[in-house]
């Protein structure tokens, strides 16, 4: 079979690539949109991790091609650099620099002249975390200790508040991790990124779709009161089940005020163990600090009515097809696929293996506690309620 020739993609063609590639289009329904296969889009979106490249643009002051097109036609019929300054409005000292630059009078050339002036201008902005190494330092540690570069950011700027040399976005880090900027970042600190992949993805990549099991008796979210609702009160839990290999799985439990994680071992996915192994759980905490909690509809949860009776604890079920309505248990299990990436076994987790990794997670800020801790708003809310 004859292979095609590389193709060159235009600017317009990459642009149609980088907005469907936002919009969440997968890299083959990208190569369809031109009859090719993945890896040519893959080359052109991996150049930059996967992140838009900005726009160049020219500074106001820096000579237009109209102006170097004014200059070849000055040069060409013997006018002076001052009467060509003149002219166009420019100092002489700049309309002899250009054309010293570019050849000379007798090799000037318009279009190569501009040419030469915007490749000479694709000079890249040092890196903040190039230029300072003590903040660069700072960034990989907490990079090594699982912390999402949006937690890095907000806490960095309410730490060093006074000092702005130790305050860098989260925009930047991830472009040095995935651009790699020189003498920033280094490569493998990827994988202690939520999602380990080498190229970053639109937020509308995937949805995670609801299982459509049938619960009976099932207490609508729809009926959750409106303090639950607005998280005005602490003690009201998200749950799920996040699987391993084909046949391990943990509980995951988040408080919606605090964010609170706990992770609950569970040796088999029946209904009957999960509720047994919730209702353990649940013993655990005051009754204040437990009053509610939201499932989807998976058939894990069918034995919701005896967790009830054995705990006093309403549970209510999200809408088909509706995971955001657990967003703060939906967020939470993304974060744990650092530490249970898919398909590893969760069977040979010990629930203090278990417990230690919610420690992790509770100890990290959050931008949406202002950058405090889960662990610090829950422990606030135990003594509240004490």
């Amino acid at each position: 079979m004859k292979q095609r020739p590389r193709i060159y993609y235009t600017e317009t063609q990459k642009a149609l690539m980088w907005e469907r590639w936002q919009k969440g289009d997968s890299l083959q329904q990208i190569a369809q949109l031109f009859d090719r296969n993945h890896s040519s889009v893959h080359r052109i979106l991996a150049e930059s991790g996967g992140i838009k490249p900005q726009p160049r643009c020219r500074s106001k002051l820096a000579l237009t091609l109209s102006e170097r097109e004014e200059i070849s036609r000055a040069l060409a019929t013997d006018h002076s650099i001052r009467s060509i300054a003149e002219l166009l409005g420019r100092a002489p000292s700049t309309i002899s620099r250009e054309i010293s630059r570019n050849g000379g009078r007798e090799c000037y050339r318009s279009t190569q002249a501009d040419q030469a002036a915007w490749d000479r201008a694709n000079r890249p902005k040092v890196c903040k975390l190039v230029a300072n190494k003590k903040l660069m330092h700072i960034v990989s540690n907490k990079l090594q200790l699982q912390w999402a570069p949006q937690q890095i950011a907000g806490w960095l700027k309410q730490t060093y508040s006074d000092d702005e040399s130790y305050q860098v976005s989260h925009e930047t880090i991830y472009r040095s991790l995935f651009i790699q900027a020189r003498g920033a970042l280094k490569k493998e600190l990827v994988q202690h990124l939520r999602r380990t992949r080498i190229m970053r993805r639109s937020r509308h990549h995937t949805q995670k779709t609801e299982n459509h099991g049938r619960i009976k008796d099932a207490v609508s979210i729809r009926e959750r009161p409106a303090e639950v609702e607005d998280r005005a009160v602490p003690g009201h839990w998200e749950g799920d089940l996040l699987y391993g290999d084909a046949s391990s799985q943990i509980a995951t439990l988040v408080e919606r005020q605090t964010r609170y994680v706990m992770l609950v071992k569970v040796a088999r996915r029946d209904s009957e163990t999960v509720v047994n192994a919730l209702i353990k759980n649940a013993r655990k905490l005051p009754q204040e600090l437990y009053q509610s909690l939201t499932w989807d509809r998976g058939s894990e949860l069918a034995g919701h009515k005896r967790f009830t009776l054995a705990t006093d604890i309403q549970v209510y079920f999200c809408d088909p097809q509706h995971p955001w309505q657990r967003g703060s248990n939906e967020n939470t299990n993304g974060l744990l696929r650092q530490y249970f990436p898919k398909g590893m076994s969760l069977a040979n987790y010990s629930q203090a293996q278990l417990n230690a990794v919610a420690r992790k997670l509770n100890e990290r800020p959050r931008k949406t506690l202002n950058y405090q801790t889960p662990a610090e708003r829950f422990a606030q809310s135990v003594a509240f309620t004490g």
